[in-house]
């Protein structure tokens, strides 16, 4: 029998013993109910020393366990809890342990739409009641980027349960593209977050094309118990999105090399926070850095390339280079036409002066 579960078998007997106030306990006493203990559960019938008891006794009023068990000996012979409601099996959270955890749940509450997270909350609050009277409320000092008017956030839940009882479900949806809403069953297999949007990944019927359904666009959904659930075994989450930036993932697109030039003014941006885990820095000039990334070319790195604007140029490949610089020309003619694509009753600000603006926050 290993030593730590010998020691905890005698700490639970001593634990029991003191408790129990209709008996005055003796070291001898102690040391006949603990052996008769150990012979009863384990079969160790070798008795147990007074020098043992009493290193145990010590143990559990120091704070090498956590237990500081308030226990004293009356009349120089008789061992007792000085206090009749503790119990080792009653330990509470110590105020650091319990601060640590309150710091944790204010993390987990900024996940709104995963009910686990309040529940874990009420927790908390009945440790706090249970264990002090007040605890000192503080304002948060992490916050995430979230957006509170994000459509969709209240399927997380229902789909992260569809995920773990491994149900189907029945979804009313209707994409950007689409005219009209469709409803199909579909089997969640994992939730993916990008930007601050969220996404359900997984199959429709038996069809094994894997599908990223964007919550916002969510009409309807419901479990259906009746449709059994098709578990994934084609696809692993975690390698999945290796070689894309984003969460368009072409099944039969191999990663390319991109070479990109970041100007001067983005390049601390792009250098400090990297466009993907792939990316390397090839030179360093005056005017800005070159940098490879290996990555799939999909929506999401045009979109990302786009955002620094003239701050970032393509050098290869050729196709990406050519998008790039298309969407760059529709935009300038955009511009040209801006008379005529807004409605007359939004022209008036065309005429107006812009303000001077603020100056640029430091960065």
């Amino acid at each position: 029998m290993p030593a730590n579960r010998n020691a905890l078998v005698r700490y639970k007997t001593i634990d029991a013993c003191l408790r129990n106030r209709f008996r005055k306990w003796t070291l001898e006493d102690l040391i006949e109910k603990v052996s008769e203990t150990l012979y009863e559960y384990e079969g160790i019938d070798k008795g147990i020393s007074a020098r043992t008891i009493q290193a145990d006794i010590q143990m559990m009023r120091s704070d090498k366990l956590g237990y500081f068990a308030p226990i004293i000996v009356v009349d120089k012979k008789y061992y007792t809890y000085e206090d009749p409601t503790y119990s080792i099996t009653k330990l509470p959270i110590s105020r650091t342990d319990l601060s640590k955890l309150n710091e944790a749940v204010e993390l987990l509450k900024q996940f709104k739409g995963f009910s686990h997270f309040n529940q874990l909350n009420e927790v908390v609050q009945k440790l706090e009641d249970h264990v002090y009277s007040t605890v000192s409320k503080k304002q948060p000092v992490i916050y995430f980027e979230k957006n509170e008017n994000l459509r969709g956030l209240a399927y997380l839940d229902i789909l992260y349960n569809a995920i773990i009882h491994q149900k189907t479900v029945e979804i009313t949806y209707q994409s950007f593209k689409a005219k009209q809403p469709n409803s199909f069953y579909f089997h969640v297999w994992w939730l993916k977050e990008f930007k601050n949007r969220w996404f359900a990944v997984g199959i429709r019927g038996n069809k094994h094309i894997l599908y990223h359904l964007a919550l916002d666009r969510i009409q309807e959904l419901k479990v259906i118990d009746e449709i059994p659930y098709n578990i994934n075994k084609a696809f692993n989450s975690e390698t999945y999105y290796n070689d894309v930036i984003g969460v368009t993932v072409a099944q039969n697109q191999a990663p390319e090399k991109i070479i990109l030039f970041a100007m001067k003014d983005a390049a601390p941006y792009v250098e400090t926070k990297p466009l993907h885990h792939s990316q390397e820095i090839l030179e360093r000039t005056n005017g800005g850095i070159i940098i490879s990334l290996c990555v799939q070319v999909n929506f999401e790195l045009i979109k990302e390339i786009l955002s620094f604007g003239n701050r970032m140029l393509v050098v290869s490949p050729q196709h990406l280079k050519e998008k790039i610089a298309y969407s760059a020309q529709r935009s300038a003619h955009n511009y040209e036409n801006l008379t005529t694509l807004l409605p007359e009753s939004q022209r008036i600000f065309l005429t107006q002066e812009l303000p001077d603006s603020p100056r640029e926050s430091i960065r």
